[in-house]
């Protein structure tokens, strides 16, 4: 029996994983049919010419899947503020495609919603109920993120990156037509702005996470600390001197406005 109180709408942002697509969205689905609330799944394909996931995934025939994409490839938080705008779930939920995370994560997180009747849920790797399995470069990494979110940007967390967070409507609604980063800090600039604006019930929850060794590489991890360090400096910026992110400066957002009004209505 599904709980009828909310409708969990969960986003997927997918880019180039035309050989492993079928097998995720599979795994995530059957693990949301397990979960106790009605759900949609939107998968946004960012960038269908960059292979055919797109047109694999639209074979698919599960009942509650959209898929959407568009031509060229912009980034997760623009793939996610996309998705945002095709969702009519009252709880809205990010999880990665790749499987890196364990889907069966978004029961935890739903429970971790209610149980603190939070304004977002963080999969955290460092909850100490969490099971990882990721390298020292990358616990690194994990530590200095948390160092910046909190020093910086006053967010009392300790895992902004991890791929899997859950959000009430409400606040998606008033965060989402004030940002700037698509790539690496997307989640450290909405986390940001959402406390800065008084969603402050912001609570970690355990994820069950392994990493694909193969494909990491130090020059990788050293160029996303760099970035995610830059863009961290330009959130801190805009939300501390410029106060870029208040109402009062809505006229500078850049936003699409037919966006923002399907976000704003979940047409």
């Amino acid at each position: 029996m599904k709980n009828n109180n909310h409708f969990l709408s969960v986003i997927i942002p997918v880019y180039k994983q035309e050989k492993s697509i079928i097998a995720d969205i599979t795994n995530i689905y059957q693990s949301l049919e397990q979960v106790r609330y009605d759900f949609e799944i939107i998968v946004i394909v960012d960038g269908i010419n960059v292979d055919k996931s797109y047109q694999l995934i639209k074979k698919l025939k599960f009942k509650n899947l959209k898929v959407f994409g568009y031509q060229n490839n912009h980034g997760k938080g623009y793939a996610i503020r996309y998705g945002m705008a095709k969702t009519k779930g009252d709880y809205i939920a990010f999880i990665d495609s790749g499987m890196e995370i364990d889907p069966n994560g978004i029961s935890m997180i739903l429970e971790h919603m209610e149980w603190y009747n939070a304004d977002i849920i963080v999969g955290s790797k460092r909850h100490p109920a969490s099971k990882v399995n990721y390298p020292l470069d990358r616990k690194i990494i994990s530590f200095g993120g948390h160092i910046i979110a909190r020093c910086l940007l006053g967010i009392n967390i300790y895992d902004t990156q991890a791929g899997l967070k859950i959000f009430k409507r409400n606040v998606l609604i008033k965060v989402l037509p004030r940002l700037l980063i698509k790539t690496y800090a997307f989640d450290l600039e909405m986390l940001s702005v959402a406390n800065h604006l008084g969603f402050t019930n912001i609570y970690e929850s355990p994820i069950k996470l392994t990493y694909d060794f193969a494909s990491l590489t130090h020059a990788t991890g050293f160029k996303v600390v760099w970035q995610c360090l830059v863009d961290a400096l330009a959130v801190f910026y805009r939300l501390r001197i410029l106060r870029y992110y208040d109402d009062k400066n809505k006229r500078k957002w850049v936003y699409d406005p037919e966006l923002e009004m399907r976000i704003n209505t979940g047409a």
